[in-house]
Parts: structure tokens; C-alpha cells; sequence
């Protein structure tokens, strides 16, 4: 009867706590990690690939205006997104890659949609 009562005492008193302090305190995450996406608008060319290769259609093509004028360029809804990388893949200039972020807090799933001028 003592024992699961000094196992208690002794877990909640002088054991660490088993969770990290987010977001002071970020998990070390591997190489092969896939988080949230990131775009150069500079040198994106519009090209519409990585929206034709994403396989759940989380890639849609938006209308932007930049100092050049309207570009259209990829909006992501990242409540969608499989982290397959093909949008990284298949991008000829390279400007949508997926980075290590995975900051994913919202209320609504609506604000996990990321327009061009947001993804980081």
C-alpha cells in the first residue's frame, strides 16, 4: 500500500518532467526532416509545377503583385500538405524548399493556408 504512494511522491517531486518547455526549448530534429515550406518570390517563375505535381492538391496558384507587377505564385494549405517533397523536386529554379519549422498552432484550420507573401 506504501510503495505506489512513495513511487508518486517521488515521480512528481524529484523526477524531471518527461515533455520539453516549447517553444523555448526545441526538439533536435533529424536531416530528414520535412516541416513547413518556404518560397523565394524572387525567383520563383511561375511555372505551376509544384502545384501539378502535388499529389492532395495542396498547391494552388494565386494572383500576387510584387515590383514587377502580377505574378502568380503557390499559396499552401499546409492542413493538407503530405511533406512528400515532390514540390521541392520537381521546382526548376529551386525557390519552394521545405524547411525544419514545424510551427503548426491555429484555432482554425483556415489559417493554415499560406499565402506566397507569408511562406517565410
Amino acid at each position: 500500500m506504501i510503495e505506489p504512494l512513495a513511487k508518486t511522491i517521488k515521480t512528481t517531486f524529484f523526477d524531471k518532467p518527461y515533455t520539453t518547455e516549447f517553444p523555448e526549448n526545441k526538439e533536435a530534429l533529424p536531416d530528414s526532416y520535412r516541416g513547413r515550406l518556404r518560397l523565394d518570390m524572387d525567383t520563383c517563375i511561375s511555372c505551376s509545377a509544384c502545384a501539378i505535381i502535388c499529389p492532395n492538391k495542396t498547391i494552388t496558384m494565386v494572383s500576387v503583385l510584387t515590383d514587377k507587377g502580377d505574378k502568380i505564385m503557390p499559396q499552401v494549405g499546409h492542413e493538407r500538405c503530405l511533406f512528400c517533397a515532390l514540390c521541392e523536386e520537381v521546382c526548376p529554379p529551386k525557390c519552394l524548399v521545405l524547411t525544419k519549422n514545424y510551427d503548426y498552432e491555429a484555432y482554425d484550420k483556415r489559417e493554415l493556408v499560406t499565402r506566397p507573401e507569408e511562406l517565410e
